[in-house]
């Protein structure tokens, strides 16, 4: 837990027959490479929250998340970093033993508790959220998967750490958060394209919702691709597995198949069907 951040994290050229072909370039933003801990945007989304936490005298963090959380990880490690106690709210039934997620959590000291499905998704309404405080007493409320306008603004720092000049920056795509801030980040010409995950169409709105929080209204030039979710969250296919295969096989990097992998082949497929201009620079975003 002591490691350094490695802040501005990498970037890294990709070369690929498909590339070469489409006259693309493609850089990966190696956001993964942050911290084994607080990897990608996790880590952004966290910095300004966490100051926030402190200068407003709170030494508790709760926050929500499913059984397998990359979040709930990466918000017990802010807390063991950082000197704040850390309250876990799982979605679902408890089940022992823990699975790899949560015990690693759990051995960073966070509190573990479980809410039924239904009362979960009533989970940002004052009835459960008093009847936590009435729990657990004081704490600062980070939301399911870390977004809100702080975490916005420190997605929003991402692309002035960019030091090649780029048309386009591709992000994954599950809250919002990420893509409402490097969006916003974004110079005169330059463009964000958020793959989702997700099924349903509704992350524009979000991302929206996110800019109008963080920066008073919208900001830069972005879009949401709802095309590549392959079925939705956490959800593969054939397809999927074998581009992570043979993309891990070319440049020795595993996907994580449940984001970066979606936006990968994605990004791969609009490169085949000629979308990017001949000459386009494109930034891909790897988030953990």
């Amino acid at each position: 837990m002591a490691e350094t951040l490695r802040l501005p994290s990498p970037l890294q050229e990709i070369t690929d027959p498909e590339l070469r072909a489409g006259s693309v370039r493609l850089f990966l933003k190696r956001d993964d490479l942050i911290s084994p801990d607080l990897p990608g945007n996790k880590w952004r989304k966290l910095k300004y929250n966490l100051e926030a936490a402190r200068r407003d005298g709170h030494r508790t963090l709760l926050t929500f998340g499913g059984a397998y959380s990359n979040h709930i990880r990466a918000t017990a490690a802010a807390g063991a970093r950082f000197g704040f106690a850390t309250i876990g709210v799982i979605r679902g039934e408890e089940h022992q033993p823990l699975n790899p997620s949560l015990r690693y959590a759990a051995e960073l000291g966070m509190q573990l508790v479980y809410l039924d499905r239904a009362s979960y998704r009533q989970k940002a309404l004052p009835p459960v959220l008093e009847l936590l405080r009435e729990r657990f007493g004081r704490f600062y409320l980070l939301p399911e998967g870390g977004s809100n306008g702080l975490a916005a603004r420190g997605c929003a720092e991402l692309p002035a750490e960019i030091t090649v000049p780029f048309d386009v920056l591709c992000v994954p795509c599950g809250t919002g958060g990420t893509l409402a801030g490097v969006a916003a980040g974004l110079g005169a010409g330059q463009r964000a394209v958020g793959f989702s995950v997700l099924r349903g169409g509704f992350l524009a709105g979000a991302v929206r919702a996110l800019q109008d929080e963080a920066f008073g209204g919208p900001r830069g030039d972005w879009q949401v691709d709802d095309e590549f979710h392959c079925g939705g969250f956490a959800r593969r296919t054939p397809e999927l597995d074998a581009f992570s295969a043979g993309f891990q096989a070319r440049h020795g990097l595993a996907l994580d198949w449940v984001y970066v992998a979606k936006m990968l082949y994605g990004l791969y497929a609009h490169v085949g069907r000629g979308t990017f201009a001949p000459g386009t620079t494109v930034v891909a975003v790897i988030t953990g």
